[in-house]
Formats: structure tokens, sequence, C-alpha cells
């Protein structure tokens, strides 16, 4: 009993370390020029295990992973010279208050949920002109087990998503700020947060434990929006998987922001500016996000992302990561869709 109960110590503090620590910051700005590091207030005094809780998203290579979607081939009628810039924003400014709106996963492992939400989001906004939110809400909650291969907080499969936008599609829901307002089916349940709250963040601290995966039903959350659940949904056309460089680009140049997964390591949640690479330390988890430009900074190929830790953490919650060279598996777990099957809507 005596062995047992220490077992059960030494497995509780696994993952009790502080996640970020002045001399890890100081490590990794020594031995690089590329980005810089620094104690993120969304992470202050946070431990490992609270970041590992957000990494979400199921790899390829794990036992739990199915590849769900056939790869997409360049149309050759798309080729045209790659621009060394993009960005969705600034391509389609009518959309770039959809596009450029940073979202937070709160104290969830919801991250599969977000990146594909948003960049769906994105693309429904390019194709149709309708800047409404969706909802995130509504994927996390119901892209499930059987769906999705999902265990809502506890993890996900960015690509099962796509392919759950495709046959059953996802309804509309905003932000937590928008719940009672009454203009969205499923705002985002889940109050914004940071982790043990730095002096400097304007977020409350999260919970203790991770937050319980939203159930939502087949029922608005907003009883005073206008429209029932299934008819609020939207679907996309087609839903497929990008393996190459150049096939992610000519398709965020005709259709907008795709969904990406990468590895998270131990370096990543000190990032606040520049173009990150895999630094020092080791793997916390699989994280999903949306990949919405590139371009290159001081020498470095780099993809411009949206995480959704909120605008306190990096670059007012965006990163910039190595192109190329598939930084963190970046570039070999890319999903994306077509919203909607009438063209003449396309940008």
């Amino acid at each position: 009993m005596f062995r047992l109960a220490i077992l059960a110590v030494g497995a509780w503090c696994i993952g009790a370390e502080p996640a970020i620590t002045q001399q890890l910051v100081d490590e990794i700005n020594a031995k690089q020029s590329s980005w810089v590091a620094h104690m993120s207030p969304r992470f202050f005094n946070a431990t490992a295990r609270d970041i590992k809780q957000l990494c979400g998203t199921i790899m390829k290579g794990d036992i739990r992973y199915r590849e769900l979607l056939d790869e997409k081939t360049v149309d050759a009628a798309w080729e045209e010279t790659v621009p060394a810039e993009f960005d969705v924003r600034t391509q389609w400014p009518n959309c770039a208050s959809v596009s450029g709106h940073v979202r937070d996963q709160s104290s969830c492992g919801s991250c599969w949920a977000f990146g594909s939400t948003e960049a769906f989001n994105d693309r429904r906004c390019i194709a149709t002109g309708d800047k409404t939110l969706m909802s995130a809400e509504d994927t996390v909650a119901n892209c499930g087990l059987l769906q999705c291969f999902s265990m809502g907080c506890n993890g996900g499969q960015p690509n099962a998503a796509w392919n759950w936008f495709k046959r059953t599609g996802v309804v509309t829901g905003g932000d937590y700020d928008d719940m009672g307002k009454g203009d969205t089916c499923a705002p985002y349940s889940l109050a914004p947060c940071a982790h043990h709250v730095a002096p400097s963040s304007q977020y409350p601290a999260c919970p203790s434990k991770e937050y319980p995966t939203p159930r939502i039903g087949s029922k608005c959350t907003e009883h005073s929006y206008g429209k029932s659940y299934s008819a609020d949904k939207k679907k996309a056309a087609q839903a497929y998987s990008l393996s190459s460089v150049q096939k992610i680009q000519m398709d965020m140049m005709k259709y907008g922001s795709v969904t990406g997964a990468f590895t998270v390591y131990a370096d990543f949640p000190t990032y606040k500016s520049g173009v990150y690479s895999h630094t020092t330390g080791g793997m916390l988890g699989g994280h999903a996000i949306k990949i919405m430009g590139w371009g290159t900074e001081s020498g470095e190929d780099y993809w411009l992302v949206a995480n959704s830790w909120n605008d306190q953490w990096g670059d007012h919650g965006l990163f910039k990561i190595r192109r190329g060279v598939n930084e963190c598996g970046i570039e070999s777990q890319v999903s994306a869709g077509v919203v909607t099957s009438l063209e003449s809507f396309i940008v």
C-alpha cells in the first residue's frame, strides 16, 4: 500500500514542474537569434501539465490516428507564380475581421476543434461574404468519438472535423463574450483564462483542472437565436488533405486558410516574436492551429499561423514557424476543404 502511494505521488508530480522559467528563456535566446523567447503572461508560472492539457491533437504515428481524408491534387489550371508573401487578411480584406480574429480555447484540449473551425470560418467568409463566426463549441461538443474519433477537451483530429463539416456541418457561434447576445447558435461556453495569472494578464486564472467537454446536444444554447440547430448548420462541399508546401500554398491562394498540426516542444510556449524553430526541450504534445499566410524574415522562410491561446500569447496571438523543412511536422498534417460548390462566390 505504501509503495502504491509513493507511485501515485510520483505520477502526480510528473508535469508539475514550471513550464516556463527565466533560465529556459535565457537558454533559448542564447542558442539562436531567429526568434525571441520571453516569460509569456499566458503561461506565467504554469506547469508543464497545463501546457500538455492544451495540446489535444492526435498526430500521425499515434495508434489512435485515423486517415480520413483523400489527398488533394493540384489542378494544373491553378498553377501560377507563388508570391513571396501572402496573408489571407490582406488578400481578402472584407473578411479580415474573421481571419484576423484570435480565439481562446481556454483550459480545454480543444485545439483540434479550433484549428479546423477557424479555417472553415475563413473559407466560408471568403466564399460567401458571410462574416458570422462559426461555433468551435459545436465542433468540440458534437464531433464526437463515433464521428471524429475525438474526446472533446481530451483531444481529437482536425482532419476528422473537416470530414464532419462535409457530412454534418457546423452551426454559428462566437466567443465566450458573445454568450447571451442571441445572434449565433452556440458561442464558446468556456471562459478565456491565463494559467497562474501574471501581473500583466488581463484574463482571470484558469481553473485548477481542465474544463469538462461542453455538452450542447441538438439545440442552440442561445435560446433567443432565430434558427433551430439543424437549420443553422453550414456544410463544406469537399474535405481533403494537402501534402506539400506547393499544394498548401496553391490551395490557400484560391480558398484561404488551412488547418495544420505540429508537435509542441517545451520551448514553444515562450515564443514572443520571430521565426520559431525547435531549440530545446522535450515534446509536450500535438497541437492544431490555423495557417493563414507565409513570408520571409531575416532570411528565414516562415508560415504565418494563428494560435488559440488568446492574444496575450505570442505575437498578439500569432506566431511564425519555419517553412519548407517540415518544422515540428507542420507540413505533414494539413487539412482543408471547399466550403461551397457555388464557385461564383469565390473571390
